[in-house]
């Protein structure tokens, strides 16, 4: 069943599992509150098993570009496409929140972000990445590194 986030009252209803449920909570509402302001796009989300098709674009992306492979298990996903960029996000258990932002014009952006929840420890898989910190009123500081996709997908 999809679930639309609401930004103005963070819930974790889907994130119950996560240790961090709290913080990738509000990690999820802070993009929501992005795509609806940026590009008046409702972010909406559904449990990672029915959202297979997009769980495993970002899983081949990762592997294929970096040869990443994520421990966690997803919770949630959601793919749609805004001004000819194609979007994916999938939210880990662990409070890792990893996105896909594939612009469909030629020489369009193409890059993959990952965030770490408030409260989690960084992955072993992405030890190799330097995280940035910013400050959100939705879900404290979030960490954030990403790499540029080079390749078809």
């Amino acid at each position: 069943m999809s679930y639309v986030v609401d930004f103005v009252t963070v819930s974790t209803v889907g994130l119950e599992s996560s240790p961090v449920a709290d913080a990738l909570a509000g990690l999820r509402a802070n993009e929501a509150r992005y795509f609806k302001n940026k590009y008046g796009h409702v972010f909406t989300v559904e449990p990672a098993e029915d959202a297979v098709p997009t769980v495993e674009w970002v899983t081949s992306i990762l592997e294929q570009e970096r040869d990443i492979e994520i421990s966690s298990r997803p919770l949630e996903a959601t793919g749609f496409e805004v001004e000819n960029i194609r979007m994916a996000y999938v939210f880990y258990e662990s409070g890792l929140s990893i996105n896909v932002m594939y612009g469909l014009d030629d020489g369009g952006k193409r890059a993959v972000g990952f965030k770490l929840s408030d409260g989690m420890d960084v992955p072993s898989e992405l030890a190799s990445f330097k995280f940035a910190r910013q400050k959100s009123k939705l879900a404290g500081t979030i960490r954030g590194s990403y790499f540029v996709i080079k390749n078809e997908h």
